[in-house]
């Protein structure tokens, strides 16, 4: 089933859902510290698993403990209901 994409109203009503996550340059934004290295990269393999299945894949950014999250759909340019789940299983996996 292809992305949808959101409208800004379906965006801001879904944030509150979706514990730790904001939206920033138009795109869903979080940042993860963990305890450590060994956590985080762990972490990150495990949503790596998840989005190659789902073909949704994160723009990610990782130093140490700590992994920045930027979630978009790029066939549908802009936030799409892909994005939402996506984070949701994210959460899930770092516990946050």
């Amino acid at each position: 089933m292809p992305a949808k994409k959101l409208s800004e109203a379906e965006v801001q009503a879904l944030l509150p859902k979706t514990k730790g996550w904001s939206v920033v340059n138009g795109k869903l934004h979080r940042e993860i510290t963990c305890k450590d290295f060994v956590t985080t990269f762990g972490n990150m393999t495990r949503v790596a698993l998840v989005a190659e299945k789902m073909d949704h894949h994160p723009e990610w950014f990782n130093v140490w403990n700590k992994v920045v999250i930027d979630l978009t759909t790029h066939s549908v340019s802009g936030i799409s209901d892909y994005d939402f789940k996506l984070a949701e299983k994210i959460n899930d996996i770092f516990g946050a």
